[in-house]
């Protein structure tokens, strides 16, 4: 499956709507954040952006739970669909989740399986995640990352992750605001 935004919606409808109504409000938000921000990416990448946002938080559905991280549990079951492979690498390491996966113990695992990239792909998709809240509400970046601290406490492995991470989150969604600023890509000659 390349990055076809309909069958991502479906995907992410289907695992987590009934299971976890909470996070499919998230996801539906994030990627009605992505569709805004598409102006920030290639045209070629539009889809790809949008369709990894309905995806993103896959990996929390129950059904799918093996390491229980799930950037790299929900990007796992992504590629036995056969979904686009880049794809399932966006999956895999958005919102700088390869800091997580090295507080989970899982940095290597998550770098032998899934390539990174760094591009205004992985910008966009931060920014559409890290400026939305779990009820889908709209926060600045700032807003947001305090919200995640706030609703696991101090000691928690996400609120260590989060802190190491501010950092790049901030730099993403700020590279991302520029380009939206700047006016939308247009595809090279």
């Amino acid at each position: 499956m390349k990055a076809d935004v309909d069958a991502a919606r479906a995907l992410a409808q289907q695992q987590l709507e009934v299971v976890l109504p909470r996070r499919w409000r998230h996801v539906q938000a994030v990627a009605a954040k992505a569709e805004q921000a598409a102006g920030a990416v290639s045209p070629l990448d539009r889809e790809l952006l949008v369709a990894a946002a309905w995806l993103h938080d896959v990996g929390y559905s129950p059904e799918l739970v093996d390491t229980g991280f799930h950037s790299l549990d929900g990007a796992r079951w992504l590629r036995r669909q056969d979904v686009d492979e880049r794809l399932s690498a966006l999956v895999a390491h958005h919102s700088c989740a390869w800091l997580e996966a090295e507080e989970r113990g899982l940095g290597q695992a998550l770098g032998e399986e899934f390539e990174r990239e760094e591009s205004p792909v992985t910008d966009a998709l931060c920014y559409a995640d890290m400026t939305t809240g779990p009820d889908g509400q709209s926060f600045e970046v700032l807003e947001r990352l305090a919200e995640i601290r706030s609703r696991y406490g101090s000691g928690h492995l996400v609120t260590r992750f989060i802190t190491r991470a501010e950092p790049e989150i901030v730099a993403a969604v700020g590279r991302t605001e520029a380009r939206l600023s700047a006016g939308p890509s247009v595809q090279p000659m």
